[in-house]
């Protein structure tokens, strides 16, 4: 039997890899940042009013779209950035002279 070995990622797919294993650690981030700033404001409103678990909840509620909205949009930056890199690699490489930087005289 002939085992092949697996082919190594190019450095544009690894760095793209990389990229979005950051975008998703932000995201995961982003989201807990705003339900514990509802969790923990509400419980000191609900504190504050004498109103407890009702602002607190409401607050909760409304985190939800504001997390997925906040999501979309640190994804689609990123996204952006990522088409912008790739876009700008190519032009570079269609900007290229054929022959520029080899001796081409013999």
């Amino acid at each position: 039997m002939i085992r092949k070995e697996p082919e190594k990622p190019d450095r544009k797919t690894s760095v793209v890899n990389v990229t979005l294993a950051i975008v998703a650690g932000q995201v995961g981030f982003l989201t807990l940042v705003i339900v514990l700033a509802a969790v923990l404001g509400g419980l000191w409103l609900d504190n504050r009013f004498q109103t407890r678990p009702i602002i607190t909840l409401i607050l909760l509620i409304a985190s939800i779209p504001i997390s997925v909205f906040s999501m979309l949009a640190v994804v689609r930056g990123a996204v952006a950035r990522i088409k912008a890199g790739d876009a700008q690699g190519k032009r570079i490489h269609s900007e290229e002279e054929p022959g520029v930087g080899t001796n081409q005289d013999s």
